[in-house]
């Protein structure tokens, strides 16, 4: 890739984020870090190889994405990462966690592709990658919101695809299984108070869902959408890259 290129990578504070940041970095991209945390923004760009800017921003708010991507110009590069999750029986959700989920996890990559796609397409070249899940593919019990909202970015992922056919521009989604996170040590947490389990006996429960029996790694993830990003996958468009180890029967 070129060095000339600029990635922006929402929610890379730590995790997933801060992989893809590490392994854009490594490819030669200047990268914009972007979230919430001022300090662990600071940290994910110590750790990146490369040329790392950090930016803080909420990417739920239409405003803030709007002034954001006026004041960085060019982007080349966008991967939506930002997200977050809450799991509750559907009679159990509360409408402020389903908004906030679906505002964060699909609001959010609207408005920041909505900022940047119609530039990279008078440019000539760009990418942009979801890291969306494989429960944007499927339902399991008690994650509504975190579904529906996934289900919703991969639906926005396939009409940007659609719209960009045929240029060098591409609009793709990574749908990993559960991943070594912040998030997931949430969910085994959740998990343990509910069901009076231990967090280690929570955690064996999910990893024995799994068709990989174990969690996906952060810089697996970062891979693939190094890859999704780069001139190799100028092919590859309104693709899903499951991530599961072929446990995900569509």
């Amino acid at each position: 890739m070129s060095a000339a290129r600029r990635a922006v990578v929402t929610g890379a504070s730590r995790g997933v984020g801060r992989a893809i940041v590490e392994a854009l970095a490594g490819d030669g991209l200047t990268v914009v870090a972007l979230g919430r945390d001022a300090d662990a923004l600071a940290d994910t760009a110590a750790c990146a190889p490369g040329a790392v800017e950090t930016a803080r921003s909420d990417v739920a708010d239409e405003a803030a994405v709007t002034d954001l991507f006026a004041r960085l110009g060019r982007v080349d590069v966008l991967v939506n990462n930002a997200g977050v999750s809450t799991s509750a029986p559907l009679h159990r959700t509360r409408l402020d966690d389903w908004e906030h989920q679906l505002r964060v996890n699909a609001t959010g990559a609207f408005l920041c592709t909505r900022a940047v796609l119609h530039g990279m397409r008078e440019r000539g070249w760009g990418r942009v990658v979801m890291v969306a899940s494989t429960a944007g593919l499927g339902g399991s019990a008690y994650t509504g919101a975190y579904s529906a909202s996934k289900h919703a970015l991969i639906g926005l992922m396939r009409v940007a695809a659609a719209e960009v056919a045929g240029t060098s521009v591409t609009v793709n989604a990574v749908c990993p299984d559960w991943i070594r996170s912040d998030m997931t040590e949430r969910a085994v947490t959740r998990s343990a108070a509910a069901t009076g389990r231990s967090t280690d006996d929570a955690r064996r429960m999910i990893v024995d869902q799994t068709a990989l029996g174990r969690l996906i790694e952060p810089a697996e993830v970062a891979a693939a959408v190094a890859y999704l990003c780069s001139d190799a996958a100028a092919s590859i468009n309104g693709h899903c890259l499951v991530m599961d180890g072929g446990g995900f029967r569509r």
